[in-house]
């Protein structure tokens, strides 16, 4: 795909950038492991309005970060290993965004996972999830060269 700026290689980030990062995975795994999130199953039963932890998991993520993102983007600080401005980042509701939402929303249904549940259910082995990573990365990619091949 072009190099239209859509993923970042991280060139000229602070050298503790990259293992933050890694930590943050670390914590956000660990986080879908203990509350259940990254069994296929709870996630659709979930979905089938029959256990609604998910819910209360999600709206406890909510709880927590939300606040620090409104105060963070209200700070006119830099984050200190990127030095980049903290401030809002809004999506216009658009076609691209009602589509991508129905699209997220029908393999979220087949696959029984979102992507971030789906790479912690394979820590705790759940290995034919591997396929549908091996998918979201496969309609990924195909979206991207969809998007190349037939933008302006």
């Amino acid at each position: 795909m072009s190099g239209n700026g859509h993923a970042d290689d991280g060139g000229g980030r602070h050298p503790l950038f990259m293992p933050l990062v890694f930590v943050g995975g670390l914590v956000f795994g660990a986080g879908l492991a203990v509350s259940r999130m990254a069994r296929p199953e709870v996630v659709l039963d979930f979905l089938q309005f029959e256990d609604f932890g998910l819910l209360f998991v999600m709206g406890g993520a909510a709880l927590v970060a939300g606040p620090v993102f409104h105060l963070a983007t209200r700070s006119g600080k830099r984050a200190p290993l990127t030095e980049r401005v903290y401030e809002l980042r809004r999506k216009t509701l658009d076609s691209n965004v009602l589509l991508g939402g129905v699209v997220f929303g029908v393999g979220w249904g087949i696959s029984g996972i979102c992507p971030g549940a789906a790479y912690a259910s394979v820590g705790i082995g759940n290995w034919p999830i591997l396929a549908g990573i091996a998918g979201m990365f496969v309609g990924a990619y195909g979206q991207g060269i969809a998007r190349d091949r037939f933008s302006d």
